[in-house]
């Protein structure tokens, strides 16, 4: 997906605001299996997808919890640093060779401190991840994993052929083997 889509997807922004972001972004590409945002740093970029899967996840006691895929489209942001300027808790891996959009966080809050198009727009992508996030817990508390196995299927069914069955297990907060009982039920 081109940056243009990507930036339209979250606000439409007038042609002069959008190129003022676009010109902020580098094209980077990475390896599958590679660390693009390691836990208990200070992430000082904002990732668009281009192409390509990815997950955040926390480590805890000694497991990896996955608790968000993206795909091409998606940003990937440590809310914490981008927000507070602090650490981030999480990790976020390639499954996939990516290739992504870097913008740097100081220019694009530099951009919002000049362009009040490009503010709003800052503020339509923290609503959006705001949203995501508080989607995920809902149906983290009150849905079956069976249920979320279901919706992810709806709503993302191309993660299931292309993302390891132990990531998404532990997306859902179940084991390997209770996916595949499920998984074997919804057949």
């Amino acid at each position: 997906m081109e940056i243009e889509s990507i930036i339209d997807s979250i606000s439409k922004l007038p042609e002069a605001s959008r190129t003022k972001i676009i010109e902020n972004t580098v094209p980077v590409t990475y390896p599958k299996g590679h660390i693009l945002i390691h836990a208990d740093t200070l992430e000082t970029s904002v990732y668009f997808i281009k192409k390509g899967i990815v997950r955040a996840y926390v480590n805890h006691e000694g497991n990896d919890i996955t608790f968000w895929f993206g795909t091409a489209g998606e940003t990937i942001i440590s809310m914490k640093s981008y927000v507070e300027n602090k650490r981030g808790i999480e990790s976020i891996e390639l499954l996939e060779d990516c290739e992504l959009y870097r913008l740097q966080t100081t220019k694009l809050q530099q951009l919002y401190l000049h362009d009040i198009h490009i503010a709003n727009w800052g503020r339509k992508f923290a609503e959006q991840n705001l949203k995501t996030t508080e989607e995920r817990l809902i149906s983290s508390q009150f849905k079956t994993a069976k249920q979320r196995y279901r919706e992810l299927l709806k709503n993302t069914p191309h993660l299931i052929q292309r993302v390891q069955l132990g990531h998404i297990a532990s997306y859902l907060g179940i084991t390997q083997v209770s996916l595949s009982r499920i998984r074997a039920e919804i057949k």
